[in-house]
């Protein structure tokens, strides 16, 4: 796996200006400062979450018992381990690794991107067959070293790569 982002370093800026997703980001954005408080989600957060990322599967998250996702979310915040954090966010209910990628995205202290299939194409790379850690960590470094060479924090880095899919990418 060698990410390789498909546009030049210097176009990143005029996607992230671009970007337009059709659902707000704005309730996700400001549940931010309670998870950040509490160091855990509720179950109506990860709610909130699971329609941001993917609508069509969010009801499956609804078999979660309240504290379960309050045990698992504390768990994956405060891990040592980088596959801690997001393989037991896995082990939620309607919980996949790109769902669980948006979950560390917005609400870990540390940077992580979010794994979509837009993002992947734009640092082409294809959509695995089955989500691994051996697929997702060097993603995540990559992402790191892009958003540090590019100087863009990774909300906006991810809203580039995003928009440069939806603009360059055939048939997504």
């Amino acid at each position: 796996m060698n990410p390789e982002l498909r546009c030049p370093e210097s176009e990143l800026p005029l996607y992230a200006a671009r970007y337009q997703y059709p659902l707000q980001e704005t309730m996700v954005l400001d549940l931010r400062d309670g998870v950040g408080r509490r160091g855990w989600m509720t179950k109506d957060e990860l709610r909130i979450i699971a329609q941001w990322k993917a609508p069509r599967s969010a009801g499956n998250m609804e078999k979660n018992p309240d504290e379960y996702v309050e045990e698992i979310t504390a768990f994956a915040f405060s891990a040592k381990t980088e596959r801690a954090r997001i393989a037991v966010l896995t082990n939620l209910d309607g919980v996949r690794w790109p769902t669980a990628s948006v979950i560390l995205h917005f609400f870990h202290k540390e940077r992580y991107p979010i794994m979509d299939f837009r993002a992947l194409w734009s640092v082409s790379l294809a959509v695995p067959a089955q989500y691994s850690f051996d697929f997702w960590w060097p993603y995540v470094k990559f992402c790191r070293d892009l958003s540090k060479r590019v100087k863009m924090d990774m909300r906006t880095l991810d809203r580039a790569l995003w928009q440069y899919s939806k603009e360059k990418q055939k048939g997504a």
